[in-house]
């Protein structure tokens, strides 16, 4: 079994892009791949490609490269857990449903079981097919639930105390889309998607280019 402490993060981030162009390979009915191929959809060298296939213990062969159906489950054995693992929604404004949306279905393993809001409209609503509940709820359905996964969706000023309440609730692993810097201890992963960074990145070098 392959210590998952020895994968760094940009592997790991790496692993799931060339999982999702997989994806499409095998919805264009491609049977094998070269790592040069996955290196030039992804962006990286055939190098870099093939050291992380076998930092996960998966080696193609040099005359046919890669069984694309063989390696797509080799990388989803290894991203993924055995069981599903749920996942709590803080924030259902325009972003939070678009989030919703956009997941469903997207992962099998990843499901989005509640959602929470502290506006009284939405709250015991099912909104894009995710039940919404009040946050003075949140701990007992992450208990409940068996939710490990949280994802934030609320404005800037709000996201750290609803960061703290993850954390107190038991929640290990965060994706966080408000524009704010979080505080988390120890053992806490914190994955960030601050879109107005990434836009004024894009900016900056379509300006100089």
């Amino acid at each position: 079994m392959i210590k998952t402490s020895h994968i760094s993060e940009r592997t790991i981030g790496r692993l799931s892009l060339y999982r999702r162009l997989l994806h499409q390979l095998q919805a264009d009915e491609k049977v094998n791949v070269f790592s040069h191929e996955i290196a030039q959809l992804s962006g990286v060298t055939a190098a870099q490609v093939r050291r992380d296939l076998m930092a996960i213990g998966y080696s193609g062969s040099s005359v046919h490269g890669y069984d694309v159906y063989q390696l797509n489950d080799s990388i989803s054995r290894f991203l993924d857990a055995p069981q599903i693992q749920n996942v709590a929604l803080v924030g259902v404004g325009n972003l939070g449903q678009a989030v919703l949306t956009y997941l469903s279905g997207r992962r099998p393993k990843l499901s989005i079981v509640a959602a929470f809001d502290k506006n009284p409209v939405k709250v015991n609503r099912v909104i894009n097919g995710c039940r919404c509940y009040p946050m003075n709820e949140f701990a007992a359905q992450v208990q409940q639930q068996k939710i490990e996964v949280g994802i934030i969706a609320v404005p800037g000023s709000e996201a750290q105390a609803v960061c703290d309440t993850m954390v107190a609730s038991g929640i290990r692993g965060i994706v966080n889309f408000a524009p704010a810097t979080l505080k988390t201890p120890t053992g806490v992963h914190v994955e960030v998607l601050d879109m107005a960074v990434s836009l004024e990145k894009a900016a900056y070098f379509a300006r100089i280019g």
